[in-house]
């Protein structure tokens, strides 16, 4: 029987502990070689804290961790009795995700360890507050986005005209 990738819910906020008790229980069972990888989806973000950039952790799927192996009786019993795991993504029977979709997930976390999102994701006509630079407090709306360089165009009215300023993606924050 092949490995094959299944999503688990977890509770909220409890996800790297129960990867590391997850992992304890595999170790110990009887057929370890029945798992694969058991993953966090995760990615960096960059922020700005108190004038200067931060890079963190951010999970895109808060609740789930990704487990890759063979699914039958015994290794369903052993991952629904971890601590915190309140099931599989299709209840009772589930079915495995499409390696294309795992493949995705993957890829998306290897991207972004090499060059950090932004925190948060803007679209054009976003109010957003300036916090770092010459405009720090102004508030404006995005014109236009450039996702590949972290910039922005955001629309600022200065004496009563509206006027275009270039800010990176840290140097804002959504209202």
């Amino acid at each position: 029987m092949a490995k094959r990738w299944y999503i688990v819910h977890v509770y909220s906020g409890f996800e790297e502990k129960v990867k590391k008790a997850l992992g304890e229980k595999i170790d110990t069972c009887p057929n370890p070689e029945r798992f694969g990888e058991v993953l966090i989806p995760t990615e960096q973000v960059v922020e700005l804290v108190k004038g200067k950039r931060k890079t963190s952790s951010r999970k895109f799927y808060p609740g789930y961790l990704l487990i890759k192996m063979e699914l039958d009786d015994e290794t369903w019993h052993l991952v629904k009795t971890t601590a915190k795991i309140t099931g599989f993504l299709g209840g009772e029977k589930p079915a495995p995700i499409p390696n294309v979709e795992a493949k995705r997930i993957i890829e998306r976390m290897e991207s972004g360890s090499k060059k950090p999102q932004p925190k948060f994701l803007y679209d054009i006509g976003d109010e957003v507050k300036i916090i770092d630079g010459p405009f720090t407090g102004f508030n404006g709306v995005v014109e236009e986005i450039d996702p590949e360089h972290g910039k922005l165009k955001v629309l600022v009215t200065i004496f009563g005209r509206s006027t275009p300023v270039g800010l990176e993606f840290v140097q804002v924050s959504k209202k």
